[in-house]
């Protein structure tokens, strides 16, 4: 028995990152509470688990976030609307869940005086393309008519919330910001680049890569993202602290298209998509991104484990068997 065990609430957390945090909460002996409205989430990601309990729902549910949060003792706030295709094609409903939802999931924590760790994104950077890029760099943003920065936006004001919490309030807050996180059950869905491309090879069409091909990006495992985040909740030198967590290994996206065609062995092709085509016009996109993690390492020790290429092989072979499993 693990007699340090706790009990978390994770919004959100049938979703691709949340549920492989709950597998490790649960493989360690903590309990977990999960409250998630199934927008983009799904149930085939949980495991029935003695110690697991589910709620549909949604952070925007004030009774229902100030019972849950009540009942724990840390709270790790997923829930949001994400991903660029969404985010274009829905900017008021990214902006409501976001913004909102994080302000009553926060306020719930300063009510009970519960430790929450925030999860913001590398979309803060916005368009600032140097790098690597530490956790105080500059945010450079187009101009707000641009839908694109919607989502830096909402997560910005996520952030200063809790931190305002924390240095006003004393809330234990930690904030961390994902870098582009890959793995098993993520959904081509929202426009995630490597699902994508990995069910477009499988398909035998062309892959389409946006732009000239030549941005960067790092990929990281989602084990690796789920231990860093399992680092922090348990170092209490992390309160107050915002933290990079992602890979440093980069890859234009274009040489990423073609690692996909080889680990596939596809005939595919690559289609170079326009912007404007693929998105809307005036679409902004950043050339570089790439996470300083110095602060996190520092700290915890963590520095992410697989390799691009274990990456690509691991999500290969789960699009494979989810199209024979679809047949």
């Amino acid at each position: 028995m693990n007699t340090s065990a706790r009990s978390y609430l994770i919004t959100g957390g049938s979703g691709f990152v949340g549920s492989h945090l709950t597998d490790a909460l649960l493989a360690r002996g903590d309990s977990v509470v999960i409250l998630d409205n199934l927008s983009t989430g799904r149930l085939t990601n949980l495991r029935p688990h003695p110690r697991l309990r589910f709620v549909q729902g949604s952070v925007l549910d004030e009774l229902v976030v100030d019972e849950l949060v009540h009942q724990c003792e840390v709270v790790v706030h997923l829930a949001a609307a994400v991903g660029v295709k969404l985010i274009v094609e829905q900017p008021l409903r990214c902006l409501t869940t976001n913004i909102r939802g994080a302000e009553i999931v926060i306020e719930a924590a300063h009510r009970y005086r519960k430790k929450i760790m925030l999860t913001s994104t590398s979309e803060i950077y916005g368009k600032n393309s140097s790098g690597p890029l530490r956790e105080d760099s500059d945010r450079v943003l187009g101009s707000p008519a641009v839908v694109r920065w919607a989502y830096s936006t909402a997560k910005a004001v996520e952030e200063i919330l809790a931190n305002a919490y924390f240095k006003e309030r004393g809330l234990p807050t930690i904030v961390v910001r994902l870098f582009n996180t890959v793995g098993p059950r993520q959904s081509p869905a929202y426009g995630m680049v490597i699902p994508r491309l990995v069910r477009q090879a499988l398909n035998g069409t062309p892959l389409s890569v946006f732009g000239d091909g030549t941005q960067t990006r790092c990929f990281a495992h989602v084990a690796d993202i789920v231990d860093a985040l399992l680092g922090l909740l348990d170092t209490e030198a992390a309160i107050g602290q915002t933290f990079n967590v992602g890979s440093t290994e980069e890859v234009s996206i274009l040489e990423l298209a073609k690692l996909v065609i080889e680990h596939t062995g596809s005939t595919s092709g690559v289609d170079l998509v326009p912007y404007h085509e693929a998105y809307e016009h005036g679409f902004e996109d950043m050339t570089r991104r790439v996470p300083d993690t110095a602060k996190l390492r520092a700290l915890t020790g963590w520095t992410p484990r697989r390799s691009l290429d274990e990456i690509l092989a691991e999500v290969v072979q789960e699009a494979r068997d989810d199209l024979v499993s679809s047949r």
